[in-house]
């Protein structure tokens, strides 16, 4: 009687976890900060401000990411560079894969919504974003 109560304890905890489906990936697009990294241990590195953003873009499974920094007057200064990424999926699992010039890397995508997303690197780092609210100096 023990093992089906453990059965039940483990099939209770395997359906918590949040699945990231295919028709929210629609949530990447637009502009995002960091809000924290957590790394292996447990430790939390907090991003109280950042003085550059991301700005990602998706269509089709295929999209890119670029660094750019917001100005007080609501526009952006960015560059030409972006890292280019792929989605792909393993069982069940979405990941971004990015591959430049220099490297290649793959972010597994551990939970996304329309404000938050987070994703886990290869070195089972996981960074939060949110969604990045622009500075109204008019309030």
């Amino acid at each position: 009687m023990r093992y089906v109560y453990i059965i039940v304890a483990l099939i209770g905890l395997s359906g918590c976890q949040t699945k990231v489906d295919k028709s929210d990936l629609l949530f990447l697009n637009g502009y995002w900060e960091i809000e924290r990294v957590t790394f292996p241990d447990g430790s939390k590195k907090e991003y109280e401000v950042s003085t550059s953003i991301d700005y990602i873009e998706l269509k089709n499974f295929k999209g890119f990411r670029k660094k750019v920094q917001p100005n007080f007057n609501g526009t952006y200064v960015t560059s030409n560079d972006a890292e280019m990424f792929t989605i792909s999926e393993n069982e069940g699992i979405l990941s971004l894969n990015y591959k430049t010039d220099l490297s290649e890397w793959r972010e597994k995508i551990a939970s996304l919504s329309e404000n938050h997303f987070t994703v886990i690197n290869e070195e089972n780092i996981k960074y939060h974003y949110k969604k990045f609210e622009p500075i109204d100096l008019e309030q």
